[in-house]
């Protein structure tokens, strides 16, 4: 049997659907699933043993240029491999225009997506062959996935132990186990301050006493700030001169860097953000706090993951600019990041 996963983004997004790889290699022994990825994704799912082959795709810069020969020539291209690969059946679990065109391209009947009301943009439905409701239990998006992924299969995920991992390459491993041999040999916090949406940080104040916190709580301990753009990277440079010693700015990784990093560390601390999701992908703790989005929904799930979710009544709104946006950023104290840090990492 041969399958197609398209979840082309966002980082986040293809993180949370992982676990549909080994379900079906538990379900299906000896299938063989190909995944549809954004270029800037691709090392995501690319060198995984549980993927066959990853079609790339540049979504963007073809909606910027429709009418390019390069972007013809792209798609064209796209189609042969697809179609050459002669799928049983394409599962998206996207939910969008650009993943159902994908699906289209794949010439195969046999297209399984969600049901409208879960669709992100509903004319993806016209691309579907089957339309999978999911149920009351499947709050959490990996469960919607699994739930999709699963339909033709009978077999129930949520009685399944399901794990999930990201390829790194030696030399990756290696530069992190270097960098990991420079500092005190306490345990290793690393910080991720950045994220896409405003409604979704933190203040500078709160990672400070959230950072002296730690190194006061754990002596030994160092704290690595990583940083995607310049903006954050003068925030954690800020961070750095305020906890002292016990704090470094680490270099901007490659996505496979960052991910080898993750990998060592003792813990990952952010908001709803990649690195984050990354983290507990590859089965590193994390505590992470969520405002405008909903942790139980989206959130790292297990016993060595806590979410914070902020208290007030307007939590969870989705919304990416906010007038009380200080106000709800501040809803989240520090000493409630460090109460869930010390539940995994006890001091």
């Amino acid at each position: 049997m041969r399958v197609l996963i398209v979840k082309a983004s966002a980082l986040g997004d293809i993180v949370h659907a992982l676990p549909v790889l080994d379900y079906l290699h538990q379900v299906a022994p000896g299938v063989e699933v190909d995944w549809v990825a954004e270029e800037q994704f691709r090392e995501i799912v690319a060198g995984n043993p549980l993927v066959s082959r990853v079609h790339v795709v540049r979504t963007k810069r073809w909606r910027k240029q429709p009418f390019r020969k390069d972007t013809w020539r792209d798609v064209a291209d796209l189609k042969a491999a697809l179609r050459d690969r002669n799928y049983d059946m394409v599962f998206d679990i996207q939910g969008n225009l650009k993943s159902g065109l994908v699906c289209w391209l794949t010439g195969v009947r046999n297209i399984i997506g969600f049901s409208t009301e879960l669709l992100q943009e509903k004319v993806n439905a016209f691309f579907t062959t089957r339309q999978v409701p999911v149920r009351r239990a499947d709050y959490h998006v990996t469960d919607q996935c699994l739930r999709v992924v699963s339909m033709p299969f009978a077999k129930d995920f949520s009685e399944m132990s399901l794990t999930t991992d990201i390829a790194t390459s030696p030399g990756d491993d290696e530069a992190a186990a270097t960098l990991l041999a420079t500092l005190d040999d306490g345990l290793v916090f690393l910080f991720h301050c950045g994220t896409t949406w405003q409604t979704k940080l933190w203040t500078e104040e709160n990672w400070t006493a959230l950072g002296k916190a730690v190194l006061d709580t754990y002596p030994a301990a160092s704290i690595l700030l990583t940083w995607g753009n310049d903006d954050e990277h003068r925030l954690v440079m800020r961070l750095a001169k305020a906890l002292g010693n016990g704090a470094r700015v680490v270099d901007r990784y490659p996505l496979r860097g960052l991910i080898a990093l993750l990998k060592k560390v003792d813990m990952v601390v952010g908001g709803d953000t990649g690195p984050v999701h990354l983290a507990a992908a590859v089965g590193t703790p994390t505590v992470s706090f969520y405002r405008a989005s909903d942790g139980r929904r989206s959130g790292p799930r297990g016993a060595n993951h806590r979410i914070v979710q902020s208290p007030l009544h307007c939590a969870k709104c989705f919304r990416t600019k906010c007038d009380d946006d200080h106000s709800c950023r501040d809803s989240i104290s520090p000493d409630a990041m460090l109460q869930a840090i010390e539940k995994i990492l006890p001091p």
